[in-house]
């Protein structure tokens, strides 16, 4: 299995704490809003008069970087902290800015998923029960806005995609989109089918995100790159293929290890498989999902 670098961390350390110092980057995204990359899904931020506003906090061990980042950029300790779902590599630096005043914000099933704690039986993780400061402190069942620094931002939650707890984040006024890891941009994604993912709810995710869009929209994806409409809209392609094909084995009774072995998705090796998963491992990881 190749591993893009970020990714080779985020799944390895997402539940350990043992990232040593890593350098965060910005990429201005437009105007006020700005993507952090390093170690972990990539970070929304948007500064301003109000506060700064913050989607994901990566992990614990990146705190300080993170926030000497969003300094360099004119802004403070995030005001509200937004968890889009309860993956450690999104979450990891919850109890951090808790303490430090963050109010984090999730959809119920993020605050349940954390308090609970979770294993990732696909990569042999244990994520520890959370409390406290770690834990969401406003939650809600399906959307929720904010209004602050001159946006209009909705979070809406999309079900049964990465997780059973995803949201996305549309900034109205500057037209960007943060997708959460509803979209991993230019790899096949991670679907976490033990904890409610599905390759449907994934699609539906998309088609969301393409429903909101337009040619000038930014997109913030949960992984790679900077994303545009057309990224979003040959990202969903490759998903609704993978469905068409997989779906039609599945309903012939075909197991996982008898999907691989048609090797429905060889097509797609090239372009998609350059990043967590081959097609085959990505297969038998959705399988369930399908």
């Amino acid at each position: 299995m190749r591993l893009l670098p970020f990714l080779a961390a985020g799944i390895t350390l997402a539940f350990t704490s043992t990232v040593g110092a890593q350098q965060i980057e910005s990429v201005e995204v437009r105007g006020p809003i700005h993507m952090l990359t390093g170690e972990g899904g990539n970070i929304g931020v948007l500064i301003g008069e109000d506060g700064t506003f913050m989607i994901y906090d990566k992990f614990a061990p990146l705190t300080d970087a993170i926030l000497a980042e969003i300094d360099s950029l004119g802004g403070s300790a995030p005001t509200f902290l937004i968890n889009t779902h309860f993956h450690g590599d999104h979450t990891g630096g919850n109890e951090n800015l808790g303490k430090a005043g963050s109010t984090i914000v999730a959809h119920e099933k993020v605050r349940q998923r954390l308090a609970q704690g979770s294993e990732i039986e696909a990569f042999d993780m244990t994520m520890a029960p959370q409390s406290g400061a770690a834990l969401p402190v406003i939650t809600f069942s399906r959307d929720i806005s904010f209004h602050l620094n001159g946006e209009d931002i909705d979070i809406e939650h999309v079900p049964d995609a990465h997780t059973d707890s995803d949201s996305i984040v549309y900034f109205r006024d500057t037209n960007v989109i943060h997708t959460g890891d509803t979209m991993f941009n230019g790899f096949f994604p991670f679907i976490d089918t033990a904890h409610g993912g599905t390759l449907k709810g994934m699609i539906a995710a998309t088609d969301r995100v393409l429903a909101l869009a337009d040619e000038d929209t930014r997109i913030i994806p949960g992984h790679g790159p900077l994303a545009s409409n057309q990224d979003v809209q040959t990202y969903r392609d490759m998903l609704s293929t993978a469905q068409q094909r997989l779906g039609k084995l599945k309903s012939q009774g075909l197991s996982a290890d008898e999907a691989v072995a048609e090797q429905p998705l060889a097509d797609l090796e090239e372009q998609w498989g350059d990043g967590t998963f081959t097609a085959d491992r990505w297969i038998e990881i959705i399988y369930d999902g399908v």
